[in-house]
């Protein structure tokens, strides 16, 4: 069991597997979750999972990578 935070590098995986990873953290008790992605369907699938699992789901970008952070209420 995970509790606490999650840091998923996801950069260079395509969708599914950065939800994937998300869903597994999740899943395991991670309270919060911040996946860096670059694959273009990121935002909507990690959104998707996060409402799923009833959770927050912000976006920080910087100049190279979209960070999501997943909070769980």
């Amino acid at each position: 069991m995970v509790s606490g935070e999650v840091r998923i590098d996801a950069r260079g995986m395509l969708c599914p597997w950065p939800a994937v990873r998300l869903a597994r953290a999740l899943r395991v008790g991670a309270t919060r979750v911040e996946v860096i992605a670059d694959d273009p369907q990121a935002p909507t699938e990690l959104a998707a999972v996060a409402a799923s699992a009833n959770a927050t789901i912000e976006i920080v970008l910087d100049v190279s990578n979209s960070i999501f952070v997943v909070t769980c209420r």
